[in-house]
């Protein structure tokens, strides 16, 4: 079983493009819906920092969140926190104009979000 673990981990890093996560580095504007319904809006801030990852901040209303992403083909994944607490998950896919159309969970939470992050201009 660790065998094909590890075969499995080792395809999904060879699938990923070296240039992948550069083609996601940016600024954004994030609109979204939380878990109770309600609709938030902000920024997002996608810094490269390698190959094959990249840093993610996020500024809506009064909450900061930062988090580590990478991207795989037209998928694009980001764990992140804003509290040593609670962290969360977040998965887009990639549109051909650039936009991030998700959604995301917070762990041992029940239900999910939804969140675009559209290339700001």
């Amino acid at each position: 079983m660790k065998r094909f673990a590890w075969l499995t981990l080792a395809a999904a890093l060879v699938s990923v493009s070296p240039a992948a996560a550069q083609t996601v580095g940016g600024r954004y504007q994030v609109s979204g819906t939380n878990l109770d319904g309600s609709e938030y809006e902000g920024t997002a801030t996608i810094t490269v920092t390698s190959d094959t990852t990249c840093r993610i901040h996020w500024e809506t209303g009064s909450t900061t969140s930062d988090g580590i992403c990478m991207l795989s083909e037209d998928r694009f994944a980001a764990a992140y926190s804003f509290n040593p607490e609670e962290v969360g998950l977040v998965v887009y896919r990639v549109k051909p104009d650039g936009t991030l159309d998700g959604v995301w969970t917070v762990a041992d939470t029940k239900g999910a979000g939804k969140e675009v992050l559209t290339p700001a201009k």
